[in-house]
């Protein structure tokens, strides 16, 4: 690289506008890719753009908090997609007013299950408090989960990191899994998805059925909720 392309770059890697168009462009590149492949659920979005953006951090040896100085507009974002999935919900309010009691029954289930399974597996391989703490809202969107977890004594950006793990994974494995298991429900597909993996597992959902994608939408804001409530419950119980 000379020394008129280094100090070009110099220049444009304190640019906020550069981090901004970055993701957008590896967002776009991956989404374009997903679609490519039918919407694989190996090809998400989210896990690609990931990917491309760490490496390119990596190579220009960005430090995260200047990358993150100019991407923070699509964190922003995140609040008004969140408020932006009451339209589906209003479109097929009718289908979830007849759907509200076995909704009820498998947002506790799920929400319960989500956290305690994730701080018992955790607990049995003998990782510290710290972590079991930081870990148990990990199936509810990030600015809930991150609260929780700092209201707790847990680490918020450990927290951050696992609930990205947790709803990238979900939204590779919830369509062969329901396929597997024989579920064909649209409704119960997206709930589950809603609950187990948040706003990542959600827009899977939209992929492959708009009703699943309704049911996911709401099941991600119910969980955000109920989590936010019996997360230190539960952590009391276990002693934690």
């Amino acid at each position: 690289m000379s020394a008129v392309d280094l100090g070009l770059w110099v220049y444009l890697s304190r640019t906020p506008l550069l981090w901004l168009t970055l993701t957008l462009l590896a967002y776009a590149g991956a989404d374009r890719l997903s679609a490519a492949m039918r919407r694989n659920p190996l090809a998400n979005p989210v896990l690609i753009a990931i990917a491309v953006i760490a490496v390119i951090l990596l190579l220009t040896h960005t430090p995260y908090p200047t990358y993150f100085a100019g991407a923070q507009f699509v964190h922003f974002l995140l609040g008004p997609a969140t408020v932006a999935l009451a339209f589906p919900l209003y479109e097929n309010r009718a289908i979830v007013r007849g759907s509200l009691l076995p909704m009820g029954l498998a947002l506790f289930a799920g929400s319960v299950t989500a956290i305690l399974s994730a701080v018992l597996i955790a607990r049995a391989f003998g990782l510290p408090k710290l972590v079991l703490v930081s870990i148990a809202p990990k199936s509810v969107t990030a600015a809930v989960a991150m609260g929780v977890s700092n209201s707790l004594g847990g680490d918020a950006v450990l927290t951050a990191v696992m609930v990205i793990i947790t709803g990238i994974l979900g939204a590779i494995i919830v369509t062969p899994l329901m396929n597997a298991l024989g579920i064909k429900d649209w409704r119960a597909r997206g709930f589950a998805v809603g609950v187990a993996s948040h706003g990542i597992g959600t827009a899977r959902a939209f992929q492959v059925h708009p009703i699943a994608g309704t049911f996911a939408g709401i099941a991600m804001g119910l969980n955000a909720l109920l989590t936010a409530i019996l997360a230190p419950i539960i952590l009391r119980a276990l002693g934690l």
